[in-house]
């Protein structure tokens, strides 16, 4: 049986200490965390683990019947949890929250689109466990478009609910947006947007259906071919004459250090004096909270020092890409490419001059795929860009059947070259 027990630590007499408790179930789990109430240690009993009943301490009895109530509700939460190795420390930190804060939380008989519209109206102010950051208003975007599908879906048939999230659901729910005409990634996205949903009502104990979590009900994913730009590209670009519009000339230069950083849009502002030691850019990813070490390339040298140290003021993502596209079609970034991926069962290809296809994260993909070009080992390209696994990384960039065909080709002859040279 799961218990718990309050406890402060505290030495000093007279001092305020923060309550905490100790959550505990045998060999299951042992977990701690801050109730947020202080006390003054005079009136604290470690032994018991409950508030002393003395003189001078006439909030004592409102804050033991506080905890009490805070202890029935975690008590509550667990019993209502059908999957126990879910209890964690991120479990039970929210389930505090929640008693506290019971505004940015819902009750039991919330209905599935009730729960996503209050997931979707407080994720401004929810943290991304991962890196401690806020979530992004990329992310809060993304709630937002996929409760609309749902919404839309819904009107034809009726309102589903948790019970209703099953593989039946899910069919019907991908043939919808596959008559959308969204892309096969993007339907992918909507479905891993949903689970997020599911998965946070079941962490509060709320959806206690899981038949959503079948293997087949499963976020759809394809290779889709994506812009990158050659070394020829980037000195073409950066070579470029915009002193006559200032506008361009700051897109530009951003861009050109994502390319030789490999740092996301979102990145690019923290390169300030103090994250450079040395020839290296030190600093923590935003995204992902991982700290990465990028050795600093001539050419943002020579940015760096035009703007001494202080690189332009961001703009809006949508803003950058627009001047970023305008800038490559002056330069003459016009090489066609050729973009296939699926659309309502279709294969369907697009051509256009890589500058209509051009955004910030071309700026990374454009890093990751000269360098991996340049022979530089993938995992030393990997502690620069971020990237946790292989697999991801030689998914991400941008290197064709030929150009890795010529890589192994290389790298026989050199070891060629090598043994007749040890003969």
């Amino acid at each position: 049986m799961a218990k718990i027990k309050f406890f402060i630590r505290s030495t000093k007499k007279n001092e305020q200490a923060n309550i905490r408790l100790r959550f505990y179930q045998g060999r299951l789990f042992d977990i701690t965390a801050n109730t947020t109430k202080q006390i003054n240690n005079a009136f604290w009993n470690n032994s018991t683990g409950k508030v002393r009943q003395r003189a001078g301490f006439p909030e004592g009895e409102e804050l033991a019947k506080k905890l009490n109530k805070l202890q029935r509700h975690i008590e509550k939460k667990y019993d209502n949890t059908p999957d126990k190795s879910q209890i964690n420390k991120e479990w039970l930190t929210t389930t505090i929250d929640e008693f506290y804060n019971p505004g940015n939380y819902i009750t039991d008989k919330t209905t599935m689109f009730g729960f996503i519209e209050n997931f979707t109206k407080n994720s401004g102010s929810r943290i991304n466990t991962k890196t401690g950051n806020p979530v992004c208003y990329k992310m809060r975007r993304e709630y937002e478009v996929t409760f609309d599908y749902l919404k839309e879906f819904s009107e034809s048939t009726k309102e589903p609910d948790f019970v209703d999230m099953d593989l039946e659901f899910y069919q019907e729910f991908v043939a919808f947006l596959r008559k959308k005409g969204l892309a096969t990634n993007t339907i992918g996205k909507k479905i891993q947007t949903l689970k997020i949903f599911l998965n946070a009502a079941t962490e509060q104990g709320i959806n206690k259906y899981q038949k959503y979590k079948s293997r087949n009900f499963k976020s759809l994913t394809e290779d889709v071919d994506n812009i990158y730009l050659t070394k020829a590209e980037l000195k073409k670009l950066y070579k470029y004459d915009f002193s006559k519009n200032p506008k361009l000339e700051r897109v530009r230069d951003l861009f050109m250090i994502g390319c030789w950083t490999g740092l996301r849009y979102s990145d690019l502002q923290q390169i300030t004096p103090d994250k450079i030691n040395g020839d290296f850019i030190e600093l923590k990813q935003k995204k992902t909270g991982k700290k990465v070490v990028i050795p600093i390339h001539p050419t943002v040298v020579e940015i760096l020092e035009k703007y001494k140290g202080e690189l332009p003021k961001p703009i809006s993502n949508q803003k950058y890409n627009e001047y970023l596209k305008e800038a490559a079609e002056k330069a003459e970034i016009n090489d066609i490419f050729i973009k296939s991926e699926s659309r309502n069962g279709l294969v369907v290809e697009k051509k256009n001059p890589k500058y209509e296809l051009i955004s910030s994260h071309t700026a990374r993909r454009s890093f990751c795929t000269n360098a991996y070009k340049d022979n530089i080992p993938t995992l030393a390209i990997m502690s620069i860009s971020g990237h946790r696994t292989e697999k991801a990384f030689l998914k991400y960039i941008k290197a064709d059947g030929r150009e890795h065909a010529i890589k192994v080709l290389e790298a026989w002859r050199k070891n060629a070259e090598h043994l007749k040279t040890a003969q």
